[in-house]
């Protein structure tokens, strides 16, 4: 265990003891907490960046809207010649 992440637990520790009403005979419960607590601080922004990627990389990528057929203009009628 590192010192820093031992003294970050060490102090969750007291803080849970203490909101706990400073009970005799519990610190191991609340050495245990503080210890998921910190760990799990970690484990979320690791899981959500491997989401996040993930979700990109499943997501297909939407095809381009294709024009509509441009509907053939009828052909314009001859007009009729006229001398005149």
């Amino acid at each position: 265990m590192t010192d820093d992440r031992q003294e970050r637990i060490r102090r969750r520790a007291h803080e849970i003891w203490e909101q706990a009403g400073r009970p005799e005979g519990a610190h191991m419960d609340h050495w245990d907490q503080a210890t998921a607590e910190i760990d799990a601080e970690k484990k979320p922004k690791a899981k959500a960046t491997k989401k996040v990627a993930a979700a990109k990389a499943e997501k297909p990528k939407a095809a381009k809207a294709e024009k509509p057929a441009k509907a053939e203009k009828p052909a314009k009628a001859a007009k009729p010649k006229t001398k005149g």
